[in-house]
């Protein structure tokens, strides 16, 4: 690809890449020749990577958003930063807000020329939820900070390993009735590797790339009531399911919200109603050069091991 040889030798620091979408970037930006160093509370959960790293290609180091003296330590010698820290409870601000403010300031103290901030469709500086106004926050501070930062905001992302799809799959295979919060809200699900292709098309030419932001969806705008029909479709199962009106969905959020597990706290309950599309005018994939990849393409594969029995039931995916 065209990027490729622009990070070749580059070092490349994840903030907050040991979790879904940072595994998925890490393994192309190590595919493009840059040098990695994986910053985290938690780096340990990253080390999965070191196969697929050449010799001295891959380092970890440990930073906490909250403590701007970790920050400086991991951005010692950039190239290009990548912010992929994100939280849906906490203290936001200290997160999203200032705490990427600090990252940015940061990065472009220590010499970096590129900085890519992973933000969301939603965030809103007049938004209903704490979340989507930390997130609006934290896109103008970073660009105060870092005015040719590149500010990503994709829709949910989907891979094989994800949250979302097999949170629902696994739900889906074990009820009988499956409920189902807000069916009519809008969805734009992207491939998680596609916006990882997003991520390294800023950083390899930031020169065009920088000071602009881009709402990242997939090729489809997807009801939730639609993708757990298209996941139940996949795994051959064909349980009822129950829509769910919104004051029972936010009622039931608003009551169940606090438990660790809970499938839905209030905030995301907000987030789902509102929809998750890209803008009608936004700058998007194309504009980086991305022909994003359906939901559809892998369902199939994905769901064989929901299916009743397996990998060996008699619909084996190909």
């Amino acid at each position: 690809m065209a990027h490729s040889t622009a990070l070749e030798g580059k070092l490349i620091v994840l903030v907050g890449g040991s979790g879904f979408f940072g595994s998925h970037l890490a393994q192309e930006l190590l595919s493009s020749g840059a040098r990695l160093r994986i910053a985290s509370r938690n780096p340990e959960r990253a080390f999965k990577l070191k196969p697929l790293a050449n010799l001295g290609q891959v380092q970890f180091a440990r930073c906490n958003m909250t403590k701007p003296e970790s920050l400086a330590k991991v951005v010692s010698g950039a190239d290009a930063v990548v912010n992929l820290v994100g939280a849906f409870d906490g203290n936001l601000d200290a997160v999203q807000g200032r705490g990427v403010g600090n990252l940015a300031r940061l990065a472009k103290e220590a010499g970096a020329t590129a900085f890519v901030h992973v933000s969301a469709i939603g965030a809103d500086a007049e938004g209903t939820t704490a979340y989507a106004q930390s997130k609006a926050a934290g896109e103008a501070a970073v660009l105060a900070a870092f005015p040719k930062a590149t500010i990503l905001r994709p829709s949910v992302l989907f891979g094989p390993d994800d949250k979302f799809i097999n949170m629902f799959a696994g739900l889906i295979a074990a009820l009988p009735v499956m409920p189902v919060f807000g069916p009519d809200a809008q969805l734009q699900p992207l491939f998680v590797d596609d916006a990882a292709l997003a991520v390294v098309a800023a950083l390899g030419d930031a020169a065009t790339h920088g000071g602009k932001t881009y709402e990242l969806g997939g090729p489809e705008v997807l009801t939730m009531l639609e993708i757990n029909q298209r996941i139940a479709a996949a795994q051959g199962r064909s349980p009822a399911f129950l829509p769910l009106p919104d004051a029972v969905s936010g009622g039931f959020a608003t009551l169940t919200g606090w438990l660790p597990l809970a499938p839905l706290t209030r905030q995301q309950w907000s987030l789902l109603k509102a929809g998750n599309v890209v803008a009608p005018k936004a700058k998007g994939c194309k504009a980086l050069g991305i022909t994003p990849r359906p939901l559809s393409l892998f369902l199939d594969r994905w769901m064989v091991r929901y299916r009743k029995h397996g990998r060996f039931g008699g619909k084996a995916a190909a």
